[in-house]
């Protein structure tokens, strides 16, 4: 960063009794007020160079004994005490530094007191413009600091200053990466800078980030109108800028701010000021962004829009920013991650919301309702099948709740069309979780759950875990041994259910599993049947039991494969007659 230096005698200010004066033998006949501070100081060499003053210190007569201070008001002045000093010391002679940093307090300050050629030859102005056009405006990180500081001072008044930063700075981002010569600031993971390395194209993003919203939108769209840079890069700056000014509740744990005062009609509700000026501040951010994000394909990735979405709940954005956030959030949903689709809710952020998870599913799946090319079709294809795997590892996360409703799990769990899911490994995982985190579930609850699962669908590891997992229903368990016993005989590589008898391995099984699911009924039943009588009844041979409920379960799975074999079964008994026969007669002769 550039500098000038002005002036060549010490700094003689000094502060006492919270006055500012200067050394001198001269006793001081100029008192200006700025703002809490009071100087005591000198006509001669201020009113040789302030026009301001001069007018001021007109009216006063000069001929009184013994001369009495004039007294001046300047509150107004831009930049307050430090650049009226800046000026001040100026006029002394006093060395000063000029820098990007304070040029526009000085600037602004020198030009509010008029200090202009028209009242001395080489006056600070007309110093301080050649400065800013020869220097500050052929630099980068200057730029940038002038137009930060002059966006704090005046906004958009200062246009003096305001636009030629802009422009200076949109044409540098512009310029081709192989022509970047001067230093920037990227701090990326994994950037190590060399001498050799070439300049990345994005770097410019990480310092035009520390500029004002409304100014950093004027620079982008100003290097939009220019069509020189891709829509991703675009997209690149607009992340580099949100992870810079917006929070990520995932990570923020969401217990501050303004995500748990936003109440159900989006206002704030017991928050300091300070905490209030915070949120309303983001909320700004984050809804100028969304209009930023440019319509082209590939401009900005899905996991970017789905942490916009995050930070609008926990903000309390506007409904059409959300709405917009989810309709391009599932459009590229397939880029996501399941923790991606972790949406805390506004009024609560320790819990998710699930209905914004729903939405973004629900807009992912409106694009297989339109024609489409195959090529396009066979792309769609291969995003619903991540798109399937994504949701099913959120249903595993989201099944760690324990008080999630299982209709609700239902219900998410099905609206992923049947298609979507090529295996069940996925949706098997995140059942088995549910049942494992609520153990209280009814029997009629666990079969509901668990006739989603298909199992042909499972890979044979999944299988044979899910066969021997005690959480799964007995029926559940019934089916996956007879997939498993059509896997064994070949049976299933045609898609053919035909009849296939269980082997005496799935009948004990089958048989073990029925004692044990027999017994955990006597164990809770046993209290219950004390405390009605005292009689005692035997309890019976639980694995004769067991035996018997296998054989009839066998029996009657059996007997729903006679469908199956009923073209085969006639002939053969028809043959086996017409063999009996001929032996009888045989044995007759």
């Amino acid at each position: 960063m550039k500098y000038m230096k002005l002036g060549t005698k010490p700094d003689t200010f000094y502060t006492e009794e919270a006055v500012r004066s200067v050394l001198s033998d001269v006793p001081a006949d100029l008192i200006i007020h700025v703002n809490n501070t009071k100087y005591q100081l000198h006509k001669f060499p201020l009113l040789l160079k302030c026009g301001l003053l001069q007018r001021l210190c007109s009216d006063t007569d000069d001929d009184e004994q013994p001369p009495v201070p004039v007294p001046v008001a300047l509150h107004d002045i831009p930049g307050g005490e430090e650049a009226f000093e800046l000026c001040a010391k100026f006029c002394y002679g006093i060395s000063i530094n000029i820098s990007a940093n304070n040029f526009v307090p000085a600037a602004l300050a020198a030009r509010f007191l008029r200090m202009t050629e028209s009242v001395a030859k080489g006056n600070l102005v007309a110093k301080l413009d050649s400065f800013f056009d020869s220097c500050i405006l052929q630099g980068w990180k200057d730029p940038i600091a002038a137009l930060q500081a002059a966006w704090r001072v005046s906004g958009w008044s200062e246009s003096r200053i305001v636009q030629p930063c802009i422009d200076a700075i949109v044409e540098k981002i512009l310029m081709p990466p192989s022509k970047v010569t001067w230093s920037y600031t990227y701090t990326r993971p994994g950037y190590a800078k060399k001498a050799h390395q070439s300049v990345p194209k994005d770097w410019w993003t990480e310092d035009v980030s520390e500029l004002d919203i409304e100014v950093f939108r004027s620079v982008i769209s100003t290097v939009r109108a220019a069509r020189l840079l891709p829509p991703p890069l675009i997209g690149e700056a607009l992340h580099v800028y949100a992870c810079k000014h917006l929070p990520d509740p995932l990570k923020h744990g969401g217990g501050s701010t303004a995500g748990a005062a936003v109440a159900s009609n989006g206002g704030l509700h017991g928050q300091s000021s300070a905490a209030e000026e915070t949120a309303a501040k983001q909320r700004r951010v984050l809804e100028t962004i969304v209009t930023m994000i440019p319509g082209d394909a590939g401009a900005v990735t899905g996991r970017f829009l789905l942490r916009l979405l995050r930070v609008a709940n926990y903000v309390g954005a506007s409904s059409s920013t959300r709405a917009q956030l989810i309709r391009q959030a599932g459009a590229q949903l397939d880029e996501a991650k399941a923790a991606d689709l972790l949406i805390p809710m506004p009024s609560d952020p320790q819990s998710y919301d699930i209905g914004a998870a729903e939405a973004v599913l629900e807009h992912f799946l409106t694009q297989f309702q339109r024609p489409a090319a195959p090529e396009e079709r066979r792309r769609m294809s291969a995003a619903m099948e991540k798109v399937a795997r994504i949701f099913d590892e959120y249903l595993r996360t989201i099944a760690l709740d324990g008080d999630f409703p299982v209709g609700k799990f239902v219900d998410l769990a099905e609206c992923l069309p049947d298609i979507a899911r090529n295996d069940h490994d996925s949706l098997y995982y995140a059942i088995d979780t549910y049942l494992k985190e609520h153990p209280e579930l009814s029997k009629a609850d666990k079969k509901r759950l668990c006739r989603m699962i298909d199992c042909r669908k499972l890979s044979p590891d999944v299988r044979a875990q899910a066969i021997s997992n005690d959480r799964m229903p007995l029926r559940t368990i019934v089916q996956l041994l007879f997939v498993e016993q059509e896997r064994a005989m070949g049976g299933g590589a045609g898609g053919s259910h035909s009849a296939v008898a269980p082997d005496r391995a799935s009948v004990d099984a089958i048989a073990m599993l029925a004692a044990r699911n027999k017994e955990k009924d006597d164990e809770a039943a046993a209290p219950a049947a004390d405390k009605k009588s005292d009689v005692h009844r035997p309890r019976g041979d639980h694995a004769e039991r067991a035996r018997s409920d296998g054989a009839a379960m066998t029996r009657s799975l059996s007997a729903s494969t006679k469908t199956a074999g009923a073209a085969a079964a006639p002939r053969t008994t028809k043959d086996r007659t017409a063999e009996e026969s001929r032996g009888s007669r045989m044995r007759n002769k």
